[in-house]
């Protein structure tokens, strides 16, 4: 316990617990928190409880700080006020574990030992999502979220939905934070990875009993804000992020050993290739690298070779695609072509020949894919020797 003790102070954190609703597990899980930190390091904040919240925490209200929202105003709204709480209070780092009963206090410790040997960086709690007892939908739930957090800052986490972390309060500072319900902790964790803060992953227990927890995550509503967000999340990424996180040093590093990775068969590499091409060419005009991306993620491309490939779109490239594109449509569907019509490369042509441009486009696209896959699967075969797996 002592140990422990010294850890919070050694980081000069504080443990923060919002809650709403949770009155069969609040106290308990106030009371084992206690056991790991110092009463002044403990934040609950109250998000307008209509149960008996109140009274539980009427007890112990002289030791720890209590925050009250009026009215519910969400997870996110509660976790944004006690951020800036612990700031202006000058702590450094915050604690967040959930009241439902579902984190086991005695892993504190484990996280914040973790947060002393990777000082700066957010600390993730893990839990075991394939366990028995976990929800369907938060095992899905939580693959959805590690999938679009992959999209959005190219980080790999095996939970991006766990309330247990340790967040860095400095960095917290220069981010504007505007979600107020559960989708805050998706959109804190990408802007923190947009400002290069690392990340480590902690395996945490975890508990599921339906006689005592209560979930207030409305799987129709939080999936519509949180896809929402994802939304936003991916086009900022793709505008700001992604063009910024080119630029560093270390990023140039991570691109090379994407691009080479020598574990990687020459097989996957130039389906890489060949699929950048075909997203390229494909006729979906600003949203070949917002579609290609998640794709290329989805089947363990190598992405580097994609995003290189589909620059065949670049605009001096563009007059060859449209030509390859009308020539091929014209053959498909004529079976001849009219050099007359080819020549007329205007918005004008294109808009009255929609229908022959589109089907052209994706079989000049196909026949793209086929050719670069053949030559670069080629090369690759005749220059660079096939990994051992």
């Amino acid at each position: 316990m002592e140990s422990s003790l010294a850890s919070i102070t050694s980081i000069n954190g504080c443990v923060i617990i919002p809650t709403y609703n949770n009155e069969r597990t609040l106290e308990r899980v106030i009371r084992e928190v206690l056991i790991y930190v110092p009463s002044h390091c403990i934040i609950i904040v109250n998000d307008g409880a209509t149960d008996s919240t109140p009274e539980i925490l009427k007890s112990f209200e002289e030791e720890v700080t209590i925050l009250t929202n009026e009215v519910n105003k969400g997870k996110g709204y509660s976790l944004r006020r006690a951020f800036k709480f612990a700031r202006e209070k000058g702590y450094s780092n915050a604690l967040t574990i959930d009241s439902d009963g579902q984190h086991y206090p005695n892993d504190i410790p484990v996280l914040i030992e973790h947060a002393l040997e990777h000082p700066g960086a957010v600390i993730m709690g893990s839990r075991n999502m394939s366990q028995e007892g976990v929800p369907q939908k938060s095992s899905f739930g939580n693959k959805f979220s590690n999938f679009w957090f992959k999209v959005e800052t190219w980080i790999t986490l095996p939970d991006t939905q766990t309330g247990f972390r340790i967040y860095p309060l400095n960095p917290l500072k220069k981010i504007w934070l505007f979600t107020n319900k559960f989708e805050l902790e998706i959109e804190v964790i990408v802007k923190l990875a947009w400002r290069f803060v690392p990340f480590v992953a902690v395996p945490i227990q975890v508990k599921y009993d339906p006689s005592e927890r209560v979930s207030h995550f409305r799987p129709a509503r939080d999936f519509t804000r949180i896809s929402i967000l994802n939304t936003v999340l991916v086009l900022t990424a793709l505008i700001w992020y992604y063009p910024r996180k080119l630029f560093s040093i270390q990023t140039w590093n991570v691109i090379k050993h994407e691009a080479i990775k020598p574990e990687e068969p020459n097989f996957r590499k130039a389906l890489s290739i060949g699929f950048g091409f075909f997203m390229g060419i494909v006729p979906l005009w600003g949203f070949q690298l917002l579609i290609g991306i998640p794709l290329a993620v989805l089947f363990r491309m190598n992405k580097v070779l994609f995003i290189a490939a589909a620059n065949i779109s670049i605009p001096p490239m563009i007059p060859f695609i449209i030509y390859g594109s009308f020539l091929c449509g014209q053959l498909f569907l004529t079976g001849e072509t009219n050099s007359a019509q080819l020549t007329d490369m205007s918005l004008e042509a294109i808009q009255n020949n929609v229908y022959q441009y589109a089907i052209g486009a994706f079989i000049f696209a196909t026949i793209a894919f086929v050719l670069s896959f053949l030559v670069s699967f080629t090369l690759l075969k005749l220059f660079r020797k096939e990994p051992k797996l």
